[in-house]
């Protein structure tokens, strides 16, 4: 079976999470063949080095979705009054939240396919004006009311690069159309691609998202300080898209009940819906979570400390932490907090991480046993891939119990490496935590560091607990999140995708009605040789295929009407 595996921004560029899973996927299922079809999110991805890829991958097309495009194509004046009647359609669909997004954007796909790429048109005056115009439409969206100059170049720019896989040259027979399964890896314009893929060359799509696109399209507006008009626009746009998809899709795979609920509200129908946990490798914290909770585990592995592994960011509300451990360090002297951090990737993170430092520094002074020790603070910051913490999983075995205090989550990867050592938990109530954790932890309202403080001293204090907990976290754990899960889900889901498609036969295995040519492909085709291929077709069944010879009998044709 050939896939074609859709990506943006992720594999095999991103060496994080987003893109790992798909190269765990790929690495399981080699008895398929994996066509990757990447759109880079920014030149410093496609400036890192590529990694090698098994000898069933090939990195078939590439794209860039963070700079302008020129292809050169200029459409002609029929073509320009095409564009203009297609553009105008979807921008009322996106101005006004009705109808027409869906028959503008499948007229600007078939515009698109017949006469090259639309880069230049999305960006030249007609769109400008049919944007304007649909902004300031009756119905319209009360925030577009006000657009300017600006916000109309602003979101011409954004709507052409969203919509920047309608000029891609992917959907020839030597590209998607080759494939019989489209996997796209987010929304977004790689199932966008996948759209189009299916739309023209009848190639079934499996959509997955492990984290919902469309909700990171709403915060990356609220972030990037866009103007009111601009985000209200590509909010509808991507709203409307992702409607789009998720009612054209063959299959979505969300990866938490979070992510589900998301494509639901959008209109996804339930019964195309199937959860996949993202797979993750027990292998390296088999050693830790065998070991028990660290009740004989000395210093390095106190049960009186708690752990926190993460990345240092508000949303991980290290404040409201420190506030908490505050409590707990009054009703328990002797407890111990050790926060193991990811290495800094800008100078936001490497200041808040300041901050964090200075507020532990302030809250909790050095202290010593008397007057000839030397102080020490019961808060310890610790790099991951230091001498404390070479890898995460001697942070988890750093503690008794494993933290987790964010107020915004998507699906908690640090809390499964806490289960997958065996490690009781405290977490907050975000994201997809719940589903996670099952009953194998506690739960306590995000921002309130009293319930937070609680909840660890409960299992402070109560070993028997903690061990419980840990020992049922650990297998949970195993049976929902581990690689091989992820892996049997797909392989199954693609086989069910193939078995419900048609076939799709070559132009040689087909004759003049369409029906079969028999025996175009016989078992020997797919073996090496000089005498398989199209080419040696049986003589005869060539002759059935195009019909009797001139002045053959034909059963049921009277002798007088053949003379």
């Amino acid at each position: 079976m050939r896939i074609g595996m859709l990506t943006e921004g992720g594999y095999p560029y991103a060496p994080g999470e987003s893109g790992l899973w798909c190269d765990r996927l790929v690495r399981g299922l080699a008895q398929h063949e994996f066509d990757v079809y990447a759109m880079s999110g920014s030149a410093g991805q496609e400036e890192r080095n590529t990694p090698a890829l098994p000898s069933h991958v090939r990195l078939a097309r590439t794209a860039a979705l963070w700079a302008p495009a020129d292809d050169g194509v200029s459409l002609g004046r029929r073509e320009r009054r095409r564009f203009a009647e297609h553009f105008a359609t979807l921008a009322r669909g996106v101005c006004t939240g009705g109808d027409g997004f869906a028959e503008g954007l499948d007229g600007l796909a078939v515009l698109a396919r017949d006469h090259g790429g639309l880069p230049a048109a999305l960006r030249s005056e007609v769109a400008l004006r049919a944007l304007e115009s649909a902004c300031r439409a009756p119905g319209a969206h009360r925030a577009l009311q006000a657009v300017a100059v600006p916000d109309l170049l602003e979101a011409a720019d954004r709507l052409e690069r969203a919509l920047r896989p309608l000029s891609l040259d992917w959907y020839e027979d030597d590209g998607l159309a080759s494939a019989d399964l489209c996997h796209a890896a987010s929304g977004g314009p790689a199932a966008l691609a996948g759209l189009l893929a299916k739309r023209f060359c009848g190639v079934p799509l499996l959509v997955t998202e492990y984290g919902v696109h469309l909700r990171a399209r709403y915060l990356e507006g609220r972030e990037s300080r866009l103007s009111a008009p601009v985000r209200a626009l590509l909010g509808s746009f991507h709203g409307l898209l992702a409607r789009e998809i998720y009612a054209r899709a063959d299959v979505l795979t969300p990866g938490n009940t979070h992510a589900r609920r998301w494509q639901e509200q959008c209109g996804a129908d339930r019964a195309k819906l199937r959860t996949v946990y993202p797979g993750m490798t027990a292998d390296a914290f088999t050693t830790v979570g065998e070991s028990g909770d660290g009740e004989d585990a000395g210093a390095a592995g106190d049960v009186h400390t708690l752990v926190w592994v993460g990345r240092v960011e508000p949303a991980k509300d290290l404040v409201g932490l420190l506030h908490a451990f505050a409590e707990i360090r009054r009703e328990e002297p002797g407890a111990r907090l050790r926060l193991f951090t990811a290495p800094a990737r800008d100078e936001e993170s490497a200041g808040q991480l300041a901050h964090c430092r200075a507020l532990a520094a302030q809250l909790f002074p050095d202290e010593a046993a008397d007057a000839h020790a030397v102080g020490d603070s019961p808060v310890s910051f610790d790099e991951i891939g230091g001498p404390e913490a070479p890898s995460p999983a001697d942070a988890y075995a750093a503690g008794g119990v494993v933290v987790l205090s964010s107020v915004v989550e998507g699906f908690p990867l640090s809390l499964v490496e806490a289960m997958f050592c065996g490690r009781a938990t405290v977490s907050t109530d975000v994201g997809a935590v719940v589903e996670v954790i099952g009953g194998t932890g506690l739960v306590v309202p995000p921002r309130n560091p009293r319930a937070l403080a609680d909840a660890c001293l409960a299992l402070l204090r109560d070993p028997e607990r903690r061990a419980r907990l840990g020992a049922a976290a650990r297998a949970r754990a195993l049976e929902l999140f581990t690689v091989e899960q992820n892996v049997a889900a797909f392989h199954g889901l693609y086989l069910e995708l193939i078995s419900h498609s048609p076939v799709r036969r070559a132009t040689e295995a087909v004759d003049a009605d369409g029906g079969p040519v028999p025996f175009a492909h016989p078992a020997e085709f797919q073996v090496a040789g000089r005498l398989t291929g199209a080419a040696h077709i049986p003589s005869w069944a060539a002759d059935a295929a195009s019909g009797p010879p001139a002045g053959a009998d034909t059963p049921g044709t009277p002798k007088e009407a053949r003379r």
